[in-house]
């Protein structure tokens, strides 16, 4: 949506679209995301991942003109490009935007391509975190798909919440289940990610991601053998801060 007056402070706005549709369902969040002004411009950033075809899938229904934000880390999975394609094409989503680093970034901080070895946080921030800052400039808020089942650092996650001192990041799906998405996906009959047949329940980069064995957690094949659960280490205006933890 345009805006075309200025958006109260980020926290107040959180506050107040919390209370407004603290019992909405999913869709509804998402539908009225798109379209209520204190959202202002907005965009759904997607990892094309094992669960991210249910938010594509309703953007595709209620406004498939949205911007799609998909970052390409250049050490993605071919299974992934792939999908990405895929699901892009046959949902008939008109506006989705790759997001790279660019080449000069990668030259200066990673020319050997093996960062995410020395250290993951910072890869992560230079492929994944500085890119979407970026193509998030023009945005008031963004959608992303993280739940409350996840991880203990998204426990008490709420559909609207402050990212920095002027943008909402907007979770239609803070409080579905692994049952909630799976039935979704069920339902209305949506390609899987080709990986989660393999062992993959949660897909990031190649490098960073293996196989989960029966039992796991579903996050345990993200950085395994690393305290680091998330992408850390993210931009906000600029700066490099390790604070609240993101995924798309």
């Amino acid at each position: 949506m345009p805006r075309d007056l200025p958006l109260a402070p980020v926290s107040e706005r959180a506050a107040t679209l919390n209370a407004r549709y603290r019992h909405h369902a999913a869709v509804a969040v998402l539908e009225h995301a798109l379209r209520d002004p204190e959202l202002g411009r907005v965009a759904l950033v997607s990892s094309f991942g094992a669960e991210s075809v249910v938010l594509l899938h309703m953007i595709a229904v209620k406004a498939p003109a949205t911007p799609v934000l998909f970052i390409d880390t250049r050490m993605l999975f071919a299974e992934t490009l792939d999908y990405q394609a895929r699901v892009a094409r046959d949902l008939g989503l008109r506006d989705v935007r790759t997001i790279r680093a660019g080449a000069a970034a990668l030259a200066a901080h990673d020319l050997d391509g093996m960062l995410h070895q020395r250290d993951p946080d910072a890869c992560c921030a230079l492929r994944k975190s500085a890119p979407l800052e970026v193509a998030l400039k023009g945005f008031d808020a963004w959608i992303t798909g993280r739940k409350r089942f996840q991880a203990g650092s998204r426990a008490a996650l709420d559909f609207f919440e402050p990212n920095g001192a002027h943008r909402l990041k907007v979770n239609p799906l803070a409080h579905w289940d692994r049952d909630d998405v799976a039935d979704y996906i069920t339902n209305n009959r949506l390609p899987r990610h080709p990986l989660v047949a393999r062992g993959y329940p949660s897909i990031g980069c190649a490098p960073c991601t293996s196989p989960v064995a029966p039992g796991e957690d579903p996050r345990a094949g993200r950085w395994r053998g690393q305290a680091k659960q998330e992408c850390g280490i993210h931009f906000i205006g600029g700066r490099a801060v390790r604070g609240p933890k993101e995924d798309t």
